[in-house]
């Protein structure tokens, strides 16, 4: 690990530091879903739904790239799980620190990284993002991601707070990515042909994780945002992850059709009416000038 995260920082703020105790009460790791069989969640991403997951979100990522030299850039990667964004990005030359609470998800990352041959560029770090404040400076990272972790924690605004905190200056780039309320809805109309279910769904604020089981927290564009503005973010992009891709027809291959599929989601997804009734939202953001 880079010497300059070896180190926590001080925070002389005392609403931050009565912020983080707050949150280091309440906020929780995903469970025991995330701490054994890891290997159930790298084989999803393999698959054409987890591929396109990782692929429009990591396209969407790497548009606000473009500024700089990958090479001179630092990523926190929050609950990173098994590398396969860090991995991308430390091809890139990007220099990646993955923190993730499963030991299991880290050997699986540190097993990708050295196949990939970027082992030297991307840091692994054991621990939760509830506790980011005692383990990296502040101020240390030009880009910050959220994947799929603000589902499974019980503080979300308090997670950005810290995520906020960890991001260099007004230049850098945070990545987050939730679950849609919206797609919940569609799903279990389409899919499942539950109408109850998708009725229930449009105001539930937690749905069911169909991997692992258990509860996975919903979100809308309006909430995220309120969340994103309170914790002094401001949303420089909105986009839609898996609009359509979910409901095809069975006769259309998603693994022979992938590329066509991808593109069209491409398309679908940055269109402000597709994103909002996406399965995932991912919106990427900057801190607010002070």
């Amino acid at each position: 690990m880079d010497e300059a995260y070896q180190y926590a920082d001080d925070f002389p703020d005392e609403r931050i530091a009565q912020q983080r105790d707050v949150m280091h009460k309440t906020a929780q790791p995903a469970g025991d879903r995330f701490q054994s069989d890891a290997e159930r969640y790298a084989s999803y991403l393999t698959t054409p739904e987890g591929r396109l997951r990782l692929d429009l979100a990591f396209a969407n990522l790497e548009e606000f790239l473009c500024a700089r030299s990958p090479s001179s850039l630092c990523a926190l990667d929050l609950g990173g799980g098994t590398g396969a964004t860090a991995v991308r990005l430390a091809r890139l030359g990007v220099r990646v620190t993955l923190l993730d609470s499963s030991q299991a998800m880290l050997d699986i990352a540190r097993h990708a990284a050295l196949e990939a041959g970027v082992a030297a560029q991307v840091a692994m770090q054991l621990g939760d993002a509830a506790h980011v404040a005692d383990l990296f400076p502040g101020r240390s990272f030009d880009v910050v991601l959220c994947h799929n972790l603000l589902e499974y924690v019980d503080e979300p605004h308090l997670v950005l707070v810290e995520a906020a905190r960890a991001m260099r200056d007004s230049a850098s780039i945070l990545s987050v990515l939730v679950r849609n309320r919206a797609g919940e809805v569609l799903k279990a109309a389409i899919q499942a042909g539950d109408l109850k279910a998708a009725e229930n769904a449009v105001t539930e604020e937690w749905g069911h994780e169909s991997l692992y089981g258990g509860k996975v927290r919903l979100f809308t564009l309006d909430t995220l945002r309120a969340l994103l503005k309170a914790a002094s973010l401001t949303v420089v992009a909105e986009r839609g992850v898996r609009v359509a891709s979910d409901y095809l027809p069975p006769q259309v291959s998603r693994s022979a059709q992938y590329e066509q599929i991808i593109k069209l989601e491409s398309k679908l997804g940055r269109r402000p009416e597709f994103t909002a009734v996406a399965r995932y939202l991912h919106c990427l953001a900057r801190r607010t000038p002070e």
